[in-house]
């Protein structure tokens, strides 16, 4: 299951070195959730505290888990946007086949 997101970073009461500790954490976290296929694509929106993407989980509990516990920054994320979305290529087939 494909979900795109936006998450934005709410620092609440770190120092700017703490925020960059856990970030550090964060990134290594992401990196290997790439590896491993869990996150297709991850952006850094410049010049924000927000980053992008898509997940792609299996199921509702696995993406509760990886957001409730998963994550080193969960504590200071928001949630923004997350939205189920498919591989275009699939809907444009859909598309040519009437949904038939």
């Amino acid at each position: 299951m494909l979900l795109f997101f936006k998450v934005r970073v709410e620092p609440k009461d770190l120092s700017p070195d703490d925020l960059w500790k856990i970030w550090e954490k964060e990134a290594d976290v992401l990196q290997g959730a790439m590896a491993a296929g869990k996150v297709v694509a991850a952006y850094k929106v410049a010049g924000q505290r927000r980053v992008v993407g898509i997940f792609n989980v299996e199921s509702h509990d696995e993406l509760d888990q990886v957001l409730m516990a998963g994550l080193p920054m969960a504590p200071y994320l928001v949630w923004e946007e997350l939205v189920p979305v498919r591989e275009y290529t699939s809907f444009a087939d859909d598309v040519r086949r009437r949904w038939k």
